[in-house]
Parts: C-alpha cells; structure tokens; sequence
C-alpha cells in the first residue's frame, strides 16, 4: 500500500542518512520502524518504577557490617524517649 506521511525535514534527512549506511531502501526502514513500535507493549503497560532506596538501605551495609541491622528506629517512639532532654 502506499501512503503520504509528513516529516520534519531534520528526521526525514536522518532517516535516509541511516538507511543508506545499513544499505537499505528509505521505505524499509520505515517498515521495520513501524515493525518495532507496534510490536512493543503499549505506553500504559509498562512496570510502575521502581521505589528508591532510603538512606538507611543505602548504608546498612557500612554501619551495621557483620550483623543484622536494626529495623528504621524512627517507627519505634522507645528510641526517642530521652530525645531532646
């Protein structure tokens, strides 16, 4: 089938630059662009990202080396009963 697409000019020059150093024609570069975008799973479907670390997991290793390593004391109001006295 053949189809009119509009191209920015920069991206139509790139795109025909690409397909004459991997020795191919304009159109079957196109073709296997098209290929790949839908063949991809859609925008929506992709994993959530992922949570980052705190910086007690950032560091429990070189405070706590050798041992395990104590649960975040700031969830635990025993740790802060003398706090500020």
């Amino acid at each position: 089938m053949r189809t009119t697409v509009d191209l920015p000019d920069e991206l139509f020059r790139r795109a025909k630059a690409e397909a004459a150093l991997r020795g191919r024609k304009f159109k079957d570069l196109i073709e296997e662009g098209l290929q790949l975008v839908l063949s991809a799973p859609p925008a929506g479907d992709n994993p959530p990202p992922m949570k980052k670390p705190s910086m007690h997991d950032l560091a429990k290793d070189l405070i706590f080396e050798g041992i395990e390593s104590p649960p975040d004391l700031s969830t635990n109001p025993k740790y802060f009963d003398d706090f500020g006295r």
